[in-house]
């Protein structure tokens, strides 16, 4: 498997990786004994860093990945997890306090079976942006709370995650250099979406790390049909059906394209998907080793045509 530089870290990351979002039953009910056989699956594949959350599953999908990484020796991964998301008994909740960070790294370490997390981020910092302090308040008690931690040697590395780029870039320029050193980014680089090209060279200027997630836009791209509760405005959703057909016309699943195409630039370190599910891991890792179909993609594309770069709110 292919490994990219996170930024400044030295962390080398492998170019697919392994979100384990599928742990928590986030999009369907699991069996946990296969989740964790795709956990172990992923490893023997090549990949060498993992994401999750406690939001995921409310807590779930940290406690089926702990009973994973029990297994498996330390130096075998990084991992990445974050604060600021939560939920309880199916309710939603989020804290971006300093004080609520730094008590979700120690109740994430215990949950995970492990004494060191090697990156930390704040978990999706648009939803700060609607409470009160606004993304300020990631700037002045978040941020702060992690990089203490990583003074103490509990964390190695700091990050923030969203899905809106301008929140990202806002939050870089208002804390000092070097704060914060790698951002996750999801479905903007992807078949039917590469924003996060644009934003490279800012990153890279700053030194920070780019990691990607979601190569099928949560589900856009799939020859499987496109989720009911999908937040996608409608025309980009049959757009991305007629892609997926002509695709599958073509004997090549879009799926495997998506993947292909959003591990393709070097410049992102990694692009996370998820399964729980260890044949869909295998499958996944295989396509990811074979070459990409670079006319296909422009077809899709033109397929896409103005519905590329549409976004929407999340959620």
């Amino acid at each position: 498997m292919q490994k990219n530089k996170l930024g400044k870290t030295g962390l080398e990351l492998s170019a697919l990786s392994f979100g384990a979002s599928s742990l928590g039953g986030v999009f369907h009910d699991i069996k946990e004994k296969e989740a964790i056989e795709a956990v172990f699956t992923a490893i023997d594949g090549g990949m060498n860093f993992i994401d999750v959350s406690p939001y995921y599953g409310h807590y779930k999908a940290e406690t089926v990945l702990g009973k994973a990484l029990k297994e498996i020796p330390r130096d075998k991964y990084y991992l990445s997890t974050k604060v600021g998301r939560y939920g309880k008994d199916g309710v939603n909740t989020w804290d971006y306090s300093g004080k609520r960070a730094t008590e979700s790294v120690y109740e994430s370490m215990e949950r995970l079976n492990i004494d060191y997390i090697d990156l930390i981020n704040v978990h999706d910092i648009e939803f700060q942006a609607s409470l009160p302090g606004g993304l300020q308040k990631v700037c002045d008690e978040t941020l702060p709370a992690l990089v203490e931690l990583k003074k103490k040697g509990v964390v190695g590395h700091v990050g923030i995650t969203d899905l809106q780029l301008e929140n990202q870039k806002w939050v870089i320029d208002h804390v000092e250099e070097g704060t914060v050193e790698s951002v996750l980014n999801f479905c903007h680089h992807c078949l039917c979406d590469d924003k996060l090209v644009d934003y490279l060279d800012y990153f890279e200027s700053k030194g920070i790390g780019v990691i990607n997630a979601s190569p099928l836009s949560m589900g856009l791209l799939s020859e499987r049909g496109i989720p009911d509760w999908h937040p996608a405005p409608r025309p980009l959703v049959e757009a991305c059906i007629k892609a997926a057909q002509h695709c599958k016309a073509k004997g090549y699943p879009i799926e495997k394209l998506a993947i292909q195409y959003s591990i393709s630039n070097p410049r992102i370190a990694a692009t996370l998907f998820s399964s729980a599910n260890p044949l869909n891991v295998k499958k996944n890792i295989e396509w990811a080793e074979e070459p990409i179909d670079w006319n296909l993609v422009k077809e899709v594309q033109e397929i896409i045509g103005d519905q590329k770069r549409v976004s929407w709110k999340n959620t």
